[in-house]
């Protein structure tokens, strides 16, 4: 009967065989010792590699290529490409064809259209009854009384005095500043004063000036200046227009640049006796904003000023603003 015997194990103090390590410089060399080339032999070693580079043999492929399968290749039948061919054809015979007979394929782009309300123009103003404006008074307590005008002249020498008065030496008829060719109702009543007055009494009038009324300057009744009728003067006969020195072109409003709109505005002004206007007022507009343009840039300008007998009077005008896009 074979049996097997256990061996005890090696103590641990006993010595393991290690490997024997040589230094590097014992180390044995090999048959042919390796020398370093000097410079100039390295150097002229390079430009023969460079410019006379010894030709080597041609390379020979002794290799065989091998065919492989392509695991990623598709496999088409010839009736699937004939059925592809016969697909496509139908497909561009039915485009041709809508072409033909003008059937839009694609929706068109929607556009959108802004809508921009352009006021009709205003209607034509009816011409106002031309009346000559202007005015006059003294500085009295009360308001002008009843009796006849004096004399109508473009130049005052004498003004109208209310009685008593001192008899002059040379008799000069008093008289009121008005433009020529002025119909007036008058009467024959002894005192000086206006016919329509319904107070009696010897008044000249609570204004200022040299005239009658209630207005400043040397006409008859309210407004400034001379003439009658109230306001201001108006430009005819001896009174001379004023002419602009300085004039500042309108602005254009961002509505009316868009809606590319034309059109003329008329202002009413005043100008006084330094050439300054004022009471700058649209009487015909077009909107969009142009009115107050017009009205921004007449404030800005410089005349002239008006002239009766070479003295500067203030008088009223209408002046066009024109907005043009060229």
């Amino acid at each position: 009967m074979a049996h097997t015997e256990l061996l005890p194990p090696e103590p641990e103090t006993a010595e393991r065989s290690l490997p024997t390590l040589t230094p590097a410089d014992e180390a044995p060399h090999l048959g042919t010792e390796l020398k370093e080339e000097g410079i100039f032999t390295s150097l002229v070693a390079s430009i023969r590699d460079t410019f006379f580079a010894p030709k080597l043999p041609p390379l020979v492929l002794e290799s065989k290529p091998i065919y492989t399968k392509d695991p990623m290749a598709t496999k088409m039948s010839r009736s699937s490409i004939a059925t592809s061919i016969a697909f496509y054809a139908v497909l561009i015979l039915l485009f041709a064809l809508l072409l033909k007979k003008g059937v839009q394929l694609a929706a068109p782009p929607k556009t959108t259209y802004a809508s921009i309300d352009i006021p009709p123009p205003p209607p034509p103003v009816a011409p106002k009854a031309e009346k000559i404006g202007g005015g006059g008074g003294q500085k009295g307590p009360t308001p002008v009384t009843q009796g006849h005008l004096p004399k109508l002249a473009q130049q005052q020498i004498v003004p109208p005095k209310a009685p008593p008065v001192e008899p002059a030496k040379l008799a000069v008829e008093p008289s009121v500043v008005v433009q020529k060719d002025l119909k007036m109702a008058d009467n024959k009543m002894p005192d000086l004063g206006v016919p329509n007055s319904n107070l009696k009494g010897f008044s000249m009038g609570n204004g200022n000036g040299s005239g009658i009324g209630s207005g400043n300057g040397s006409g008859i009744g309210p407004g400034s200046g001379g003439n009658t009728g109230g306001g201001v003067m108006h430009i005819g006969g001896s009174i001379r227009p004023p002419s602009v020195v300085f004039q500042v072109d309108p602005e254009f409003s961002e509505e009316a640049r868009k809606a590319k709109f034309s059109g003329n505005v008329q202002v009413y002004l005043i100008v006084d006796e330094q050439g300054n206007p004022s009471h700058v007022k649209v009487v015909r507009g077009v909107g969009m904003g142009l009115d107050e343009k017009a009205v921004e840039a007449v404030r800005q300008y410089k005349f002239k000023p008006a002239t009766q007998n070479g003295k500067p009077v203030k008088v009223d005008l209408y002046i066009e603003v024109n907005f043009q896009i060229f």
